[in-house]
C-alpha cells in the first residue's frame, strides 16, 4: 500500500493510507481527507491522484484552482509530480512524506475473484466466541475426560490471555497500520494461518450490507518463502460479502476438492485449501473484514482457529474504529479553529455536524450586511503611541466580534479600523435582518463603555458609523490563487458600505430592504431623506435606527 506520513504546522503526526479509486484532498478544509492545522495552507491546497499504476500530486484542489502557497517536492516547485517512495511534500510548514515499502511487499491492489463458497463452512459470531471462552462446560462436556476437559481449559485461556493483550495493546493505538499489526501477530502466534489480509470499506460508505468495495490496507505472510505465493494470491468476494452481510466469521475449506470446482485451474493452482474471514464489526458499523488463508495444501484451519480470529477481528475492530473516531475528531478540532475566527459557535456546530447543508464555494442568497467604522480615528493615530493604538483596536474588535457572534452573525472581515459582518452565511434564517439591526444597537451601546476605559488612559473617545443593506449576494471562498477568504460580493455590499460611509458618528443607517425585514425587531425607525450613491441613477431611500429610543425599550 502508499502512505502519506505527515507532520503539520502544530506538529501532530499521522499518516494516511491512499487509495486508488478516490482521490485524497490536502488542505485546511475539514472535509479533506488531509486536514493540515497549517494556517499557511490553503483550504484545498493540493490532491494525490493515481493514474495508470502512479500516484501524482497536483498544486490545488480538484476543481483545478492553485493553492496560495504553492506545493513543493524535493525543495523545488511543482505544479504535478509523480510520486516516488521517499519524495518530501512541503505544504505550507507541513511535511509529507510518500511511502510504498509497504506496497512493494504486498501490491498496491488486492485481487478479488468470485469463486463460490468451500465445501466445507463453518460459522460463528464474536460475541458467541467470547461467551463461550467465559462460560463453564455445557452438560454434554461434562462427561469428557479430564485430559480433554484440562485441553478445553487451556484453549479458553490462551483465547482470553490474546484478548486482553491485544486490547491492552491497541486502547491507545490511532494508527492502523499499528493496529493490523497487532493482529497478524496475534493470529499467527496462535493459528497455522500464512497470510492475513486487512480490508477496510470506505469510511463514507454506507456499513453493513456486504456490498461495499473493500480495499487492502496491510497484508503479511507468515515466512518470506511463502511471500510471492502470497501476494499473487486472490481475495474471495463470496467470502467477503457474505461475513460483510451476514455479520458472522466463516471457515471454508476443502475448496479445491470440492466438486464445483472439478477442472478450475485457478484454484488447483493456488493450492488454498482452508480460508477464514471475519468481520470487522463496531457499535457504528462493519468497517471491513480480516482475511486468513493457509497456502499449504494439506493444512486446514479448525473451529478454534475460526473462534479466535473472530475475536481477534472483533478487537481490530472496535480499534478500527477509535483510530478513525480519532481522526475525525482531529479533523474537527482543526475547523473548529479555523472556523470559530469568523463564524458564531452555533454555526461552526452545525457546520461540523452536516457539512453537506452549506454550499460553500460560490452561491446566491439573501444576507444582511453590516459595516461599521470608527470616526476620527486619524486624529486619535495622531495623538496616541502605536502600542496604545494597537490596544485601543483589538480591545474595539474584540467587543464588537463578541457582539456579532452573539447576535448570529459571521465575521467576514476587519478593514482598517472598520469591520464587515454578514447574517445570513453561512446559515440564512428568517431573524437576518433584525438579528442584524440588534447587534448594531448593541455595538454602539458597547462604544459608550469603550469611551469611559479611555478617558481612563487619557485618549479621547470615538464614535462609528454603521451601515446596513439586506438582499441578494455571491457567497462563499472567494479571491485568487495566491489568497481566497470567505466573503460577499456583489451589490448589496456595495450598498450597504455606502451606507456606512454616509452615517454620521454614532449613526446607523439602514435601506428601505432592511427597514422592512426588520420590522418585527422592536427598533425605533425614522426616515432619512434618500441619498444618491454611486452606481444607482436614483436617490436610495434610506432609514436610521434611534438607537437611544431602541435601548430605552429594551431592545
Amino acid at each position: 500500500m502508499a502512505l502519506l506520513h505527515i507532520t503539520d504546522a502544530s506538529g501532530r503526526n499521522w499518516q494516511f493510507t491512499l487509495t486508488p479509486h478516490r482521490p485524497c484532498t490536502i488542505g485546511r478544509a475539514p472535509d479533506n481527507q488531509v486536514v493540515l492545522n497549517d494556517p499557511r495552507a490553503s483550504r484545498y491546497h493540493a490532491h494525490v491522484k493515481f493514474q495508470d499504476g502512479v500516484y501524482f500530486i497536483l498544486d490545488g484542489g480538484t476543481d483545478g484552482r492553485r493553492s496560495a502557497n504553492h506545493v513543493f517536492v524535493g525543495g523545488e516547485q511543482r505544479y504535478e509530480h509523480p510520486l516516488r517512495d521517499g519524495d518530501r511534500v512541503t505544504i505550507g510548514a507541513s511535511q509529507l512524506r510518500f511511502d510504498t515499502s509497504d506496497e512493494k511487499r504486498t501490491e498496491p491492489q488486492v485481487q478479488y475473484d468470485d469463486r463460490p463458497l468451500g465445501h466445507t463452512q463453518m460459522l460463528v459470531s464474536a460475541n458467541e466466541v467470547i461467551r463461550a471462552a467465559l462460560s463453564s462446560p455445557h452438560p454434554a462436556e461434562a462427561a469428557a475426560t479430564p485430559s480433554a476437559e484440562l485441553e478445553d481449559l487451556r484453549r479458553k485461556a490462551k483465547i482470553l490471555a490474546l484478548l486482553y493483550e491485544m486490547t491492552k495493546t491497541l486502547g491507545s493505538v490511532f494508527d492502523l497500520d499499528a493496529i493490523f499489526e497487532k493482529a497478524c501477530e496475534v493470529i499467527f502466534s496462535a493459528t497455522p494461518a500464512d497470510r492475513v489480509v486487512a480490508l477496510l470499506a470506505d469510511e463514507a460508505a454506507p456499513g453493513g450490507d456486504g456490498e461495499q468495495d473493500l480495499h487492502m490496507v496491510a497484508m503479511r505472510v507468515r515466512d518470506e518463502k511463502r511471500a510471492a505465493q502470497g501476494r499473487r494470491l486472490s481475495v474471495g468476494r463470496t467470502i467477503t460479502r457474505k461475513v460483510m452481510r451476514e455479520r458472522q466469521a466463516l471457515l471454508t475449506q476443502d475448496a479445491a476438492s470440492d466438486s464445483e470446482f472439478a477442472g478450475v485451474h485457478s484454484i488447483v493452482s493456488q493450492g488454498v485449501r482452508s480460508t477464514i474471514c471475519a468481520p470487522l464489526i463496531a457499535e457504528s458499523r462493519v468497517h471491513g473484514a480480516l482475511y486468513a488463508d493457509r497456502l499449504d495444501p494439506f493444512t486446514w484451519f479448525t473451529r478454534d482457529d475460526l473462534e479466535l480470529i473472530s475475536a481477534v477481528a472483533a478487537q481490530t475492530a472496535v480499534a478500527v474504529e477509535n483510530a478513525r473516531s480519532h481522526e475525525r475528531l482531529a479533523r474537527e478540532e482543526v475547523a473548529r479553529a479555523n472556523y470559530s475566527r469568523f463564524m458564531p459557535e452555533y454555526v461552526v456546530r452545525q457546520l461540523l455536524e452536516s457539512p453537506e447543508s452549506f454550499k460553500l464555494g460560490g452561491v446566491n442568497q439573501t444576507v444582511t450586511v453590516l459595516f461599521a467604522d470608527i470616526r476620527g480615528f486619524t486624529r486619535i493615530s495622531e495623538e496616541a503611541p502605536p502600542e496604545r493604538l494597537v490596544r485601543l483596536l483589538n480591545h474595539y474588535f474584540t467587543a464588537m466580534t463578541e457582539i456579532i457572534f452573539a447576535h448570529g452573525g459571521t465575521l467576514d472581515k476587519y478593514l482598517g479600523d472598520g469591520l464587515m459582518a454578514l447574517f445570513g452565511a453561512p446559515a440564512a434564517t428568517p431573524d437576518d435582518a433584525c438579528n442584524a439591526a440588534a447587534a448594531a444597537i448593541a455595538m454602539q451601546r458597547q462604544v459608550g463603555l469603550i469611551n469611559g476605559q479611555l478617558r481612563e488612559e487619557g485618549l479621547p473617545p470615538i464614535s462609528v458609523g454603521i451601515g446596513l443593506h439586506t438582499g441578494e449576494a455571491t457567497v462563499g471562498y472567494i479571491g485568487s490563487e495566491r489568497r481566497s477568504e470567505y466573503t460577499a460580493i456583489g451589490d448589496t455590499v456595495n450598498l450597504a458600505a455606502r451606507l456606512e460611509q454616509n452615517a454620521l458618528p454614532g449613526q446607523i443607517l439602514l435601506s428601505e430592504a432592511t427597514a422592512a425585514a426588520a420590522a418585527g425587531a422592536g427598533c425605533a425607525f425614522r426616515p432619512r431623506p434618500p441619498i444618491k450613491v454611486k452606481n444607482r441613477v436614483r436617490p436610495v431611500p434610506i432609514f436610521e435606527i434611534d438607537w437611544q429610543k431602541s435601548l430605552e425599550s429594551g431592545v
